[in-house]
């Protein structure tokens, strides 16, 4: 969440800042000053009651003491009127601080002065474009890979709709191996700086809340009733809150982790866009790397980051693309998101297959994540981004590598994890 002692303190940078988002964005300033002033006014009039209950109560023990009856029992009878009052203070004073509280769990981050302006993702510039040729690609190439995948058997939708429900995709034979490799490559290519984690992909609220995830995206999150646990969306949740309420030593920063584990969502915002094959699934694995930093590493880091994402689709032979998100289509949490789309031919699409994003100190204050430097604590900052997610890389490799014959050749660098085999037939 955003700091409310800089909205205390400078409303009307928070307020231009936020208006990049978009028209009306920055009037929840307004909001923010009232319920603050309230909920502070609130605090000081509890705490002077307390006091003055205090002050009473050694009063009373003291007339007691002294053998004055009389006037312990008036002093007592005032507490207890005090008392009552301070009930209601308290009540008035913990509902304000909590819509406080709630308000600025739903406040976006301030965009990164970096962060080119605009309305939608149509806004979004192409940074650059690496490996693209729209005329090498041969007639074969042109296939969706939903087809190809039905055809070698290898991607079979059907069965996963009838297990699980539509979006459900299930691979088998060497499109099951090609979903391994693709995650093994990220995870050795990155293991060279990133400690490897497995976390759990269930995970409390409270960790939820603090990557932003909640209570924004509660429609697209699985939750379990039962145990009021949430299935995670991206490794993010885990990753963030593996810190969560500490205090790093700085010569430990920057902090680099990295996992592979299954992510869920629901999708609950695609009706009406495309949903074949894989290109848009409830289920999938992916590899996240993810860091904490102090503001002074964030931006070296989130270059690293990049890099890292950019090398893997590099070292497939995929082409690929790099966006620059604009204000307007910046995640919540958000203070500067760069996008990797791979290319698509059978599908002709560009396709999200990376975000990497920095988070300046917006999730670390949610977690409570913090670093000791001079004079006491500083909020870290969180960076992180997709070394690979599978589905939207799975098909651009199946169309790409699609041979004359129908079958996939197995690219170069993923090869090593295929038990020896070079095409999928």
């Amino acid at each position: 969440m955003i700091d409310i002692r800089l909205v205390r303190s400078d409303p009307e940078t928070v307020r231009s800042a936020l208006e990049r988002r978009g028209a009306g964005t920055g009037a929840v300033v307004d909001e923010l000053l009232d319920l603050d002033e309230r909920s502070r006014a609130l605090a000081s009039a509890r705490d002077a009651a307390r006091a003055a209950i205090k002050q009473l109560s050694q009063k009373v023990a003291a007339a007691r003491k002294g053998g004055e009856g009389g006037a312990a029992d008036e002093l007592a009878a005032r507490s207890r009127v005090l008392g009552d009052d301070l009930k209601r203070v308290e009540s008035a004073a913990e509902e304000t601080a909590q819509a406080l509280r709630e308000l600025l769990l739903r406040t976006p981050n301030l965009p990164s002065p970096g962060a080119p302006d605009g309305a939608s993702e149509a806004d979004n510039p192409v940074v650059r474009i690496e490996g693209y040729d729209p005329d090498s690609y041969g007639p074969h190439q042109r296939v969706p890979h939903w087809d190809t995948g039905a055809a070698l058997g290898i991607l079979d939708l059907e069965r996963g709709a009838r297990m699980s429900g539509s979006m459900f995709a299930m691979l088998r034979r060497g499109g099951a191996t090609l979903s391994r490799a693709l995650c093994q490559l990220a995870i050795d290519r990155n293991a060279d700086a990133f400690e490897e984690v497995r976390p759990p992909t269930v995970v409390r609220t409270a960790t939820m809340v603090s990557t932003g995830h909640l209570p924004k995206f509660v429609d697209d999150a699985y939750h379990v009733d039962r145990d009021d646990l949430w299935l995670i969306p991206t490794a993010e949740v885990p990753l963030t809150s593996l810190a969560a309420g500490e205090v790093l030593e700085p010569a430990d920063l920057p902090v680099r982790l990295m996992a592979h584990t299954a992510c869920f969502r629901r999708e609950a915002g695609s009706a009406g866009r495309d949903t074949r094959g894989l290109l848009r699934v409830h289920e999938f694995d992916k590899v996240e790397i993810l860091a904490y930093t102090t503001p002074d590493q964030a931006q070296a880091m989130h270059a690293e980051l990049l890099a890292r994402a950019e090398g893997t689709l590099a070292a497939l032979g995929l082409a690929y693309r790099v966006v620059d998100i604009c204000t307007g289509d910046l995640g919540n949490s958000s203070a500067r998101t760069f996008d990797l789309e791979v290319y698509a031919p059978g599908c002709d699409l560009w396709l999200e297959a990376s975000s990497v994003s920095w988070f300046s100190d917006y999730q670390a204050r949610r977690a409570g994540i913090r670093y000791r430097s001079e004079g006491g604590t500083t909020i870290a900052h969180t960076l992180n981004g997709s070394a690979l997610a599978v589905p939207r890389v799975w098909a651009a490799v199946v169309e790409t590598y699609r041979t004359p014959d129908g079958g996939v050749a197995v690219p170069d660098a993923l090869r090593p994890y295929f038990r020896g085999a070079d095409r999928i037939a």
